[in-house]
């Protein structure tokens, strides 16, 4: 019966096929760019029986100060993934307009362009590289919004902020630049956060699910001129953020736990080196992609190595890449981890 309520637009979808969603067996899960460091956080239940502040102004303060951005330039969502539902719900009309994404990236954009009924305008990575101003404004089109992985997932590389910063003024009056920082925190000398303040059409996405190891609180945030987020918050459900979700993120944003992040997210960058030195020497893995996240990106010679890696607990994210289907992500876990990793290498290599 849904068949004939839903839209044809909707009955065409496929849902996205997140990490979690493939239901596996295993034992060491190295498949989503989760955080190896779980902590614990102090909790006090006894206001559950009230509804939140719709956009808890501790924790916004707190990030602000993260950010090195004011109160007004924040919007808390539900994750990065609501922030960029947000972005096509208010800014784009449905079955009028459109959104560009450069591929290979993250899957939500289309997702999202998908639900909307928003025409996704598909570009070659390549031309964030490369491409003149004029170059990338005529591939843009009439996009509203332009989507940036920055650092890109599933690829890792990083684009330079003089780079980030072509790009938006660019697409000046044409186009808003949204900058996706999901893993920011494992290269920050790249944020373009510092850009907000002086270009109008910017908007940066963060999350606390990765450097911050809070991925099951569900927690973003989205930055940008205080005009586009007021408009934003009008198209904002009126309670987005529990009152459970405040007080944790609230704690992990204190100047203590940012020091601990730091010093994890330094834990993590030595052990992808570590991981690349390994992938690198190994004679089935074909290619290895510079990293600048909390995952290292690799061609194996033939994917029947995932099958081996799986039968013995080891969970990575297999994927179709440039038409091949041989690929796979691998998250930095912990040395143990890693270590059932290496031992999956020396498998492999015979």
């Amino acid at each position: 019966m849904s068949r004939e309520f839903a839209p044809e637009y909707i009955r065409s979808l496929k849902a996205y096929s997140s990490a979690k969603s493939e239901k596996l067996t295993g034992s060491t899960w190295l498949n989503a760019n989760e955080s190896p460091y779980a902590k614990e956080y102090a909790l006090n239940l006894d206001n559950l029986n009230r509804y939140p502040d719709p956009q808890p102004e501790n924790v916004i303060n707190a990030y602000a100060r993260y950010s090195n951005l004011s109160y007004e330039n924040i919007l808390m969502t539900r994750g990065a993934d609501e922030g960029i539902e947000l972005l096509v719900r208010t800014f784009c009309q449905n079955g009028k307009d459109s959104i560009a994404q450069f591929l290979p990236t993250y899957g939500m954009y289309k997702v999202t362009a998908e639900s909307a009924n928003v025409e996704l305008v598909d570009l070659n990575q390549a031309l964030l590289i490369n491409a003149s101003q004029s170059q990338l404004l005529d591939s843009v089109g009439n996009a509203k919004l332009v989507f940036v992985c920055n650092p890109n997932n599933p690829t890792g590389d990083v684009l330079p902020l003089s780079r980030i910063e072509e790009i938006v003024k660019a697409c000046e009056g044409k186009a808003i630049v949204v900058v996706d920082e999901a893993y920011i925190e494992f290269c920050e000398e790249f944020t373009a956060a510092g850009l907000i303040e002086k270009y109008q059409n910017l908007v940066v996405l963060r999350t606390l699910s990765k450097a911050f190891a809070l991925a099951g609180l569900r927690t973003g945030f989205v930055l940008s001129n205080p005009e586009l987020i007021n408009t934003m918050r009008k198209v904002l459900a009126p309670y987005p953020v529990s009152s459970v979700v405040a007080a944790i993120a609230e704690q992990a944003l204190t100047s203590c736990n940012i020091s601990s992040v730091r010093r994890q997210v330094s834990i993590i960058n030595n052990n992808r080196a570590t991981l690349i030195n390994q992938l690198s020497a190994c004679k089935h893995v074909r290619k290895v992609l510079p990293s600048f996240a909390n995952f290292v990106t690799i061609q194996l010679s033939d994917k029947a190595h995932i099958a081996t890696a799986m039968e013995s607990g080891l969970i990575m994210r297999p994927f179709t890449l440039y038409g091949e289907d041989n690929w796979l992500r691998i998250s930095i876990g912990s040395e143990q981890e890693l270590n059932v990793v290496f031992n999956w290498l020396v498998e492999i290599n015979g």
